[in-house]
């Protein structure tokens, strides 16, 4: 016996988007919403801090010093998050006596540490490369200027290579920020509760896919949209002096602000 696919779908009740399903689901949403940015901040702070120092390892000319960050972030940057997550998380059972010895075994058993330091270390290796990067452009004549004034070493790189190697990586960073944000997705994995996990949960429950996936996109997409955001006002704020005035168009102060007036 044949079916008729058209026929049967035909027959089957239709209903538009259900908004009642969508408000019920908000607020558990948002508390996912709230775990997925703790989640980014957290990895985003300790990540970037590390990043720092192996920047600057990474640019010596030391083999001994340069070789174990490039492996680092060779490994980090060529392998999928998914897969990292699965190492730490499921992987350090392996090694359970061994952690439990050192006294870390109480960390490496927590779904929420195993995220956070798996993140961590991601964006640490991404942040180094863009570091080193951004290090690397900094012009020249600058740093001898510097050194002819007598400026050499930490106090070097403190006022001049720094802060000028942060303004060239802005912009790539907050590429890597943005990242980050959303492959915190993964972490549902895991069993952690984030944005995606609530979905998920929300979804075998309700069976009501389009709505709570659409949802859950469009408040991504509502933080992705406020970090370019400001990311977008850092950097004006930083590198607006280097811009063509002629390029950024004038401010209306009024609503006859550009209204060109006779000479009296």
């Amino acid at each position: 016996m044949d079916l008729d696919f058209q026929a049967l779908a035909e027959g089957l009740p239709r209903r538009p988007v259900d908004l009642a399903v969508i408000v019920e689901s908000l607020p558990q949403m948002l508390d996912g919403l709230l775990l997925t940015l703790e989640l980014t901040l957290l990895s985003l702070a300790i990540g970037f801090a590390a990043s720092i120092g192996l920047a600057l390892l990474r640019i010596q000319r030391n083999p001994l010093l340069w070789m174990p960050v490039y492996g680092f972030v060779f490994f980090f940057r060529g392998t999928p998050l998914l897969v990292q997550i699965f190492l730490v998380y499921y992987g350090s059972g392996q090694f359970r006596f061994e952690l439990m010895d050192l006294g870390l075994w109480t960390w490496f058993r927590d779904a929420y540490f195993c995220a956070v330091f798996t993140l961590t270390l991601n964006t640490a290796a991404y942040t180094t490369e863009i570091l080193r990067g951004a290090i690397r452009a900094v012009p020249y004549g600058e740093v001898e200027a510097a050194r002819a004034c007598g400026m050499s070493g930490a106090l070097l790189y403190r006022r001049i290579i720094l802060p000028k190697a942060f303004r060239f990586a802005l912009p790539a960073y907050s590429n890597e920020v943005v990242f980050l944000f959303q492959a915190t997705s993964l972490v549902s994995i895991i069993t952690l509760m984030d944005l995606t996990g609530v979905a998920r949960t929300l979804v075998s429950q309700t069976f009501d896919v389009y709505e709570i996936y659409i949802t859950a996109g469009l408040l991504y997409l509502a933080v992705t949209y406020a970090i370019l955001g400001l990311f977008r006002r850092v950097e004006d704020r930083w590198s607006g002096h280097l811009r063509d005035p002629r390029e950024t168009p004038p401010k209306r102060r009024g609503p006859l602000a550009g209204i060109a007036t006779p000479m009296l």
